[in-house]
């Protein structure tokens, strides 16, 4: 399968399984300047030693069914194409995937939970995940990342006509880990689709969620909440390409940074293009800037290739922490210190609550309070 062109939009142009499509980056490119590609350990031009280890555990819900396939399997790499040569890395390189299937219209009765666990950065390893929602079906599922790795993967999530698909993924890595991972999501008719990313540990992280539509109706909520100490790059890059008509999309990732050259990267691109007529969606990023030293690069970009939309827009917001509001605070007797976390707390609160999972709620909430202890 070679070369696949999208034309007509200046974002995203091309995806392809081939790697020979993908010339190894050398940092002028758009989708690269950001990152730091030093620090990739060779995931991105194949010199990494292929030594390392993830181990994948997983704890199905009783309705769910857990597959371990080959390559050849005719469901992997059907929702989505590599975009880039880390990816398509990735893609060409991994032993064996997981396939989770959710029988149509089954109700889960618990959370099915991935423990995807890192035996060590001395050399890099590969996965692939494919998550099958079949028609009218509803699901959550966690993917808890932990421990030290050098790790490339991609993350097919095929949500069917009428279909519900909730989604935790925490990368909660050492100190010394370094992660490349692509999670794409397909909305068949009448679909939704919610999605909370928690980044907090590893050296780096770069972390790219993608949305695509093949029925109208499709609801997409894509939710972020990362936390950037410092000497830490946690970048994220997301994609919803709205070729349907009357789909929906919401994004909203709120960052806080700390420590000197803790460094946060959202990208956030929407495209609609001409067919697309009816699309409602919006996007929003902010960071927090809690320290000197920290830095925070936001893009959002927003591409409307018809007039016919029922809503669109996008913001973004980076500074620091408002000194009004831990004056009002200290005003009324509460230490510096503890205003300081209260306003945090809050300005994360909101979306923390979006976390249906009560213990990976109180998790998140505890990691956050960590940090901010340090």
């Amino acid at each position: 399968m070679g070369l696949d062109t999208k034309p007509l939009s200046t974002l995203h142009g091309k995806s392809s399984y081939d790697i020979g499509d993908f010339p190894v980056p050398t940092g002028r490119e758009e989708s690269w300047r950001f990152t730091p590609l030093s620090r990739l350990r060779g995931l991105h031009d194949g010199t990494a030693p292929v030594t390392g280890s993830v181990v994948v555990e997983v704890h199905p819900s009783p309705e769910v069914s857990v597959e371990t396939v080959g390559r050849d399997d005719p469901r992997v790499g059907q929702a989505y194409v590599p975009a880039d040569r880390v990816s398509v890395q990735a893609y060409t390189s991994f032993e064996k995937a997981t396939v989770i299937t959710v029988p149509k219209e089954a109700v889960t009765s618990e959370p099915t939970v991935v423990n995807l666990r890192g035996e060590g950065a001395g050399g890099a390893t590969y996965g692939h995940l494919v998550v099958q929602v079949e028609p009218l079906a509803q699901a959550v599922l966690i993917l808890d990342h932990r421990g030290s790795a050098v790790y490339a993967d991609n993350v097919e999530f095929v949500v069917g006509e009428g279909a519900s698909l909730k989604v935790v993924s925490l990368q909660d890595w050492s100190d010394d880990a370094v992660h490349v991972s692509h999670h794409h999501a397909q909305l068949g008719k009448d679909a939704t689709f919610k999605s909370f990313v928690v980044t907090l540990g590893g050296d780096l992280v770069r972390l790219s969620p993608s949305v695509s539509y093949t029925g109208r109706g499709g609801d997409a909520d894509l939710s972020g909440l990362y936390f950037v100490d410092a000497g830490q790059h946690l970048e994220h890059r997301l994609l919803v390409d709205h070729t349907v008509p009357d789909c929906r999309s919401k994004v909203d990732y709120r960052g806080a940074l700390q420590g000197d050259e803790a460094h946060a990267v959202w990208i956030g691109d929407v495209i609609i293009r001409v067919e697309a007529t009816g699309t409602d969606t919006y996007e929003l990023n902010r960071n927090l800037i809690l320290t000197d030293g920290a830095r925070a690069d936001s893009v959002p970009n927003l591409e409307i290739l018809t007039g016919e939309v029922a809503g669109a827009g996008h913001a973004s917001a980076s500074g620091r922490l408002d000194d009004e509001h831990t004056f009002y605070l200290q005003a009324r007797g509460i230490p510096y210190e503890e205003a300081r976390r209260l306003v945090v707390r809050g300005y994360f609160a909101q979306l923390i609550q979006k976390i249906e999972v009560e213990e990976v709620r109180d998790r998140v909430l505890s990691a956050v309070e960590a940090e901010l202890a340090r």
